[in-house]
């Protein structure tokens, strides 16, 4: 089964990781950074936990838990799908995906004087299902941006969720659950930094599709 073709279920994490459409930027100014941001937090909130997260130039990764949905077919309704009969859990978040990336390529485009799509569609996604997996895909989803070249220490990076994490300032992530699963915030930092010096990439390492 090819990525975009797995399911996505209610209670079950994923890694979903998506770039712009042949291989274009997503970002042209600082400023899009948070746009992108608050418009997942429109679109994206009532439907996913977000533990992790990455910005980067023409890609995002992202690590989400989908929502337990106790009435599918109001949700559904709502994305005009209902009558459809697309009220299933994995057509319901592709639906808040698409309304979210088409909301932000509007503006985009907009913005630079483009037309087109902006995306990659499908979006890939990776079910993860065990908590070793778990906890390593959040410090590689935050080493990213060190990865490709953008700065010499992924920790001085501002468009990932790790210094989100060390805040305490108002946020729509599941903050306190990453920071409960490693055991406290010392422990949080000091995974962090023992993942760096071991530069243990090779497994967690997402390709894209040429």
């Amino acid at each position: 089964m090819k990525q975009y073709e797995i399911p996505l279920e209610s209670g079950k994490i994923y890694h979903i990781y998506n770039r712009g459409v042949d291989k274009i930027d997503l970002f042209y100014e600082e400023r899009n950074y948070p746009y992108f941001l608050e418009k997942y937090a429109k679109y994206m909130t009532d439907g996913l936990d977000t533990f992790a997260y990455c910005l980067l130039k023409n890609h995002f990764h992202l690590l989400v838990r989908v929502k337990d949905f106790s009435n599918l077919s109001n949700i559904a309704d709502s994305l005009g799908l209902e009558q459809k009969g697309l009220h299933s859990p994995d057509r319901i978040i592709s639906k808040m995906f698409a309304d979210m990336f088409n909301s932000y390529s509007k503006s985009i485009n907009k913005a630079q004087n483009r037309t087109g799509k902006l995306f990659e569609t499908p979006f890939n996604r990776i079910l993860v299902e065990d908590d070793l997996y778990f906890t390593r895909l959040i410090w590689y989803i935050h080493f990213n941006p060190q990865k490709h070249g953008f700065v010499k220490d992924f920790r001085q990076y501002p468009h990932s969720s790790y210094r989100s994490h060390l805040s305490n300032s108002p946020t729509k992530l599941a903050r306190q659950e990453v920071i409960d699963w490693f055991g406290g915030i010392k422990e949080y930092v000091q995974f962090h930094q023992e993942m760096y010096e071991n530069d243990d990439l090779a497994k967690y390492t997402m390709e894209f599709d040429n």
